[in-house]
């Protein structure tokens, strides 16, 4: 058995996983019972199989999507920001400051560019202004900071591709 440490290899999983995979990417409140009716297999086997990919670490975690404009938080921002010292420990030191933001959905180390990508979800430019100020013109070491604000959103998707199931 595959523990979350190992890596995964996609070809070893059947197309039983692979399907189980695709029904939970599309809806994680599905049961047990509904999953096994729709992978044709017993609600032990099903069980047993999900287990499995969660401990190998496939299913990282199961969650409800929920709306940002109906909880208030309309505004998405993608930032780009870039550091003056780049040394394990400055990074580390901001990369921490980002992820404790409730605001911050994503962070991302990149290269080339900025060194960090983040997304995120905020009520308004009132709001962002806040965050910049507090996450970003006190931290000395913020060289530069480039937003981008979402004006409309023709897709947003969690899913990632799976090969093709017969």
């Amino acid at each position: 058995m595959k523990t979350k440490k190992e890596s995964t290899d996609i070809a070893g999983w059947d197309a039983t996983d692979l399907k189980l995979l695709a029904l939970l990417q599309n809806d994680a409140s599905l049961t047990n019972q509904a999953l096994a009716q729709a992978v044709n297999t017993s609600q032990a086997t099903c069980l047993r199989r999900v287990r499995r990919l969660e401990e190998a670490g496939v299913i990282e975690r199961r969650v409800a999507l929920l709306s940002p404009t109906a909880l208030g938080a309309g505004l998405s921002v993608f930032a780009e920001i870039t550091l003056d010292r780049q040394g394990a420990e400055h990074l580390a030191a901001f990369e921490a400051r980002a992820v404790a933001e409730a605001s911050v959905q994503q962070c991302h180390r990149v290269s080339p560019g900025p060194d960090f990508m983040l997304l995120l979800q905020v009520a308004d430019m009132a709001a962002w202004h806040v965050l910049a100020q507090r996450l970003f013109t006190q931290d000395a070491n913020v060289r530069n900071v480039k937003s981008f604000f979402s004006v409309h959103r023709a897709k947003f998707d969690t899913r990632i591709a799976l090969p093709m199931v017969p």
